[in-house]
This record gives structure tokens, sequence and C-alpha cells, in this order.
């Protein structure tokens, strides 16, 4: 029995893409079903999307005719899997508070199926604080996503974050979703964040790791299918659907915590590990006093990184380190990979607004070669790195 999606196609200008995408997924032998909001008509026709799906589309809650016929009940059941492409920032608004005033919304609230969102608006819009507390929110109550990725937008010219994926992107993350994913029965550790290193009750050593990349990976594994435990220090962010969360504050309790989750077919170590910490835990807090500035002594951290490279017969099966620089990437990358034994390196310059941004610039780094990525949401580095990950897992000759 062939797969059914039902794409909804939001009102904004990159809602002719959804067309292509429509042909796209019917040539993978899915059958599409397509419901259009009122303001999706004002940039592509029912009649269009039609001709291409096969069958008429939905478009009104109130229709007597199709409610009879084919209800929004039914819309919402019928199908494997609901793609929103476009997702606009209203309607994400609409869907992350629970609101049904028409016919795709009702879908969606009354739909116990997989959601896939494909978001497309003004890089000012998607940054927003608004939308960003709706995307959590939707991320929180199980919504996948495939971009928005950074670019030149159609309407105004702008380029930043805010354009929907293609709709190759778009139909590859629904196939995964749709076949369960090429990583089902596949076990993953990420790590994410940054670790935290206690000089007193009150103060500690840390850095300015937000855990964007590391969740993001997190959550591209978990989209194809994997079983994600994400070992996480302190970070603001909520844990992405389907995957385990381990929360962690220094560099040994997430040696502890990655140690646990073995055995591993995979592990990304994505989060910024504390070099070292205080050889000291004061017990109260530090006080100015006569005796000046105090002199905190170090000692190194684990090398969890390398930990889990060395473990012999329980080493994962592949093992991918970030190397985070601020000169000389490639080569000080390189020169980790050596040291560290993992398979991979993901290397980024981190000198800019990497750190807390929405965009990375890497430099995937193997035994044998080295592909340099466009800049590019840190969203999309997590999906091409995720795919990576499955055909090395998948494949008889792994690349190295």
């Amino acid at each position: 029995m062939s797969k059914r999606v039902l794409l909804i196609i939001g009102g904004g200008i990159a809602a002719y893409k959804s067309l292509d995408l429509i042909r796209r997924l019917r040539e993978q032998g899915v059958s599409v079903r397509v419901v259009m909001t009122e303001a999706a008509q004002r940039f592509v026709t029912p009649l269009a999307a039609g001709a291409i799906a096969g069958e008429r589309v939905f478009t009104d809650l109130f229709d007597q005719a199709q409610e009879f016929d084919v209800g929004h009940i039914r819309l919402a059941r019928e199908c494997d899997l609901i793609i929103v492409a476009p997702a606009t920032a209203d309607f994400m608004a609409k869907t992350a508070h629970g609101l049904a005033n028409d016919l795709a919304s009702a879908v969606l609230l009354a739909t116990d199926k997989p959601v896939l969102m494909a978001p497309a608006m003004n890089p000012h819009m998607w940054s927003n604080s608004a939308t960003r507390r709706n995307f959590a929110t939707l991320q929180a109550q199980g919504l996948r996503f495939v971009g928005p990725n950074e670019g030149e937008m159609a309407e105004s010219g702008e380029r930043g974050v805010g354009r929907m994926a293609e709709p190759l992107e778009i139909r590859d993350t629904a196939m995964a979703l749709l076949n369960d994913g090429p990583l089902k029965g596949k076990r993953a550790l990420v790590t994410a964040g940054p670790t935290i290193e206690a000089i007193d009750p009150v103060r500690f050593l840390s850095n300015r790791s937000s855990g964007k990349q590391g969740y993001a990976i997190a959550a591209a594994l978990a989209e194809l299918g994997a079983e994600v435990t994400l070992v996480s220090g302190p970070t603001n962010l909520p844990a992405p659907a389907g995957v385990k969360r381990v929360d962690i504050e220094s560099a040994r309790e997430m040696l502890e915590a990655s140690e646990a989750a073995l055995p591993l077919d995979v592990a990304v170590m994505v989060a910024a590990v504390a070099d070292w910490r205080p050889t000291n835990e004061a017990k109260g807090k530090i006080k100015k006093g006569a005796a000046g500035v105090p002199t905190i002594a170090l000692q190194e951290n684990p090398d969890i990184l390398a930990t889990l490279s060395k473990l012999g017969k329980k080493r994962p099966k592949l093992v991918i380190g970030f190397a985070a620089e601020t000169d000389d990437v490639e080569e000080n990358a390189r020169a980790k990979i050596a040291k560290k034994g993992c398979d991979w390196i993901v290397a980024n310059d981190v000198s800019g607004d990497v750190m807390g941004g929405a965009e990375n610039a890497v430099i995937l780094i193997t035994k044998d070669k080295a592909e340099t990525w466009p800049r590019m949401a840190k969203q999309a580095v997590a999906r091409k790195l995720a795919g990576e990950i499955a055909q090395a897992l998948t494949t008889k000759a792994p690349r190295k």
C-alpha cells in the first residue's frame, strides 16, 4: 500500500514550490492530498495543485459538500504524514496556540499523525522573539521541521534565514519519516552545550556555547529514525522531539553520562567542554579581602572525545568530534583528528557570530578528504551531517 501525505499549502510566495513538491512526492509513489489556506490561493490556484496531485483540493472548513464527503477529521486521519509547506509565521502561531478557525488549522488540531513543517518568511519575522517562542512550542509538541534555509527572499531581495527548504530537501525528509528512517535501530549519542566547572558555590568557569548546533543534530538524527541520547550542559533549549535528554553540568558528569549511553553506533561530540576545572572547589563563596585577587589553580578535565574514540571493543562504530577554532581552522582540526583517534571532525570558525548564532559554516574532515560546506542554518548543517552519518552506517564501506 502506497504512503499517503496530506500537504497543507500556506499563504506565502514560496507556495509555488509546493507544486514541485507534490510532483517530487508522487515520483516516489506517494499519494498526495492537498489542503490550501485562503491566503495560499492568492499565490497558486487549487486547479494547478489538483492537476498535479491528481485529485481535488480542499479549501473550506464550511463547505457542506466537502464535509459530507471528506470532512476535516478524515483529512486529519487518512494519511501517514502531514506536511505544511510553506509554514508561515501566522500559521505557526495559530498552530502553537491551538487555534482552528479554518480547514488547515482544524486538520492539524484533529490529527494524530506526524507533522513536518517547512517554515518560510522574512528573516526578521523568523528571528522575531514571538516566532522563536512558537517554534520552540511546536518542537516541544513533537512537530518536525525542515528549514528554513539562508538565502535571498523573493519578495524583498533581503538575505537571511527564512527561505523555505527546497522541494527535494523536504521530500527527502518526508521520505525518511514515512519509511521510519535509514537510522532505525541505530543508537546515537550527541553531546551539546557548555560544561560549567565550579569555582565556589556561586562562580564557575564556562564558555559561550548555546547548544543550538548539538540540539539540531540530535533532532536530525531522530528524524532519520535513530534512538538518540542527548547529553546536554546548561542551555535554554527544549529537548527535541523523540530524543532522550540527560542534563549535566561538569565535564566529568558529561563523560559519565556518555559512557552510560553505550553501546552506540555513532557518537557526535558537539559540546564545548571546558578544558580545565579548578583543582579545589571552595566550599563557601570566595570573599574579596585584604589578600587581593585569589589564585585559582586549574587541572585538565577528562578528554571525552578521546576516551570514546579509544574504547576498544566498546567503541562506537563512528565517532565524530567538533573543532571550534579561531585560526588555522582546517590545520588544527586535522591535528585533532589524529590526536583524538576519532573518525571525523567537523571544524568551524567561531571567531564571528557562530556561538549563539543561527548559522554555521563548517568543514567536514575525514581521514582522507575534507569538504567545505557553505554557510547555512544550523538545522541545515545538522540535516546534512545526519545524512552523511546515515550513509556511513548503512553502507558496507563507511567513508573514513
